[in-house]
């Protein structure tokens, strides 16, 4: 009873909980999985991560896991999905990585279909392939990270990952994950194809709000280049974080600050009429009316509703003009 006698924590009713693992038919009521994902830690921020692509509809549902302070999870091939959380919450009580892990394959009766792979917050990684697991399968720990792949179309896809996601350092984290799965796809991926793709980033310290903690969390459920599409989702869900910390600076009175991030915003996906409106909004609010008017006629050319719009946030002082510039905006 090792992890007992270390941690002096561990539920009764958790326990029996890991048992039940044991009793599973890996063949019928677990979803099937093969796929390749990695699990990361940024060593700058510590801020955590898990990215997963596969040729099965909405991968992200059964195989990432993660929690704020905690760690990440990947669970795939023949998916147990209890080891999501029951891993985090094993390195919640203060198991490392490598002993949750340890913990949940000893009473796994299915553990030679499954492949698992822990990080927690300090950035100490493990991972797990048992030997039923369908070639090509395999994995590759590197500090701070893990990759692992089953029924790949070519033992290169996490050798070429982990090469990717090392080559690609000083980067945001989300953006090295997501590097890596381009590299394991074009490495040969999944020798089923491709179909649904996932990304997860959690902060390294808990809030206690988990709709803060999660960084990025977004889904590709079903589509013929879902790497791709969620790479671009990325960048959209880049650019409205650029807008809402542009929200706050100019909260705060930085008005300098807010128009840098609007900007940013903008650059990332120009073709974004909302976020060219609010812009306009913001500068009418500060009295820069010659600035904010084209602004508000793109957006008037791309939707007349728009026009409706404000008129409704004129009325309830979310727009703060006088009826004579408001007739200017109205009018273009």
């Amino acid at each position: 009873m090792k992890f007992i006698t270390r941690h002096i924590v561990f539920p009764f009713v958790f326990l029996c909980s890991i048992y039940v693992m044991n009793a599973q038919n890996f063949y019928g009521d677990n979803p099937l999985a093969h796929t390749f994902s990695i699990v990361a830690i940024d060593p700058e921020t510590g801020d955590m991560g898990v990215a997963v692509q596969s040729h099965w509809f909405s991968v992200g549902t059964s195989v990432i896991w993660g929690e704020a302070g905690v760690g990440v999870v990947a669970t795939q091939s023949f998916i147990n999905p209890a080891y999501g959380p029951n891993g985090l919450e094993l390195m919640k009580m203060g198991f490392t990585a490598e002993e949750a892990l340890d913990m949940l394959i000893k009473k796994d009766g299915a553990r030679d279909v499954r492949q698992v792979a822990f990080l927690d917050a300090s950035g100490a990684v493990a991972n797990y392939t048992g030997s039923g697991c369908i070639q090509y399968a395999g994995s590759k720990k590197g500090r701070g990270y893990s990759i692992q792949a089953n029924l790949m179309a070519s033992d290169q896809v996490w050798p070429m990952m982990a090469r990717a996601f090392e080559g690609s350092e000083g980067q945001p984290l989300a953006e090295r994950l997501i590097a890596a799965l381009e590299a394991g796809q074009k490495a040969g991926g999944d020798l089923r194809g491709r179909q649904s793709a996932a990304i997860l980033v959690v902060k390294a310290k808990s809030t206690g709000k988990v709709w803060e903690d999660r960084l990025v969390d977004l889904r590709v459920e079903d589509h013929p280049n879902p790497i791709q599409e969620l790479k671009r989702l990325l960048k959209v869900h880049t650019a409205y974080t650029h807008m809402n910390n542009g929200d706050h600076a100019l909260e705060s009175g930085d008005i300098t600050k807010a128009i840098e991030e609007y900007g940013m915003a903008e650059k990332l996906i120009p073709d974004n009429v909302e976020m060219k409106y609010w812009h306009a909004v913001t500068l009418a609010n500060l009295h820069r009316m010659e600035a904010a008017l084209p602004l508000f006629k793109i957006a008037f050319d791309e939707n007349k509703n728009w026009r409706t719009v404000t008129r409704h946030i004129a009325q309830c002082g979310i727009l703060e003009i006088g009826s004579e510039d408001l007739e200017r905006i109205l009018e273009l």
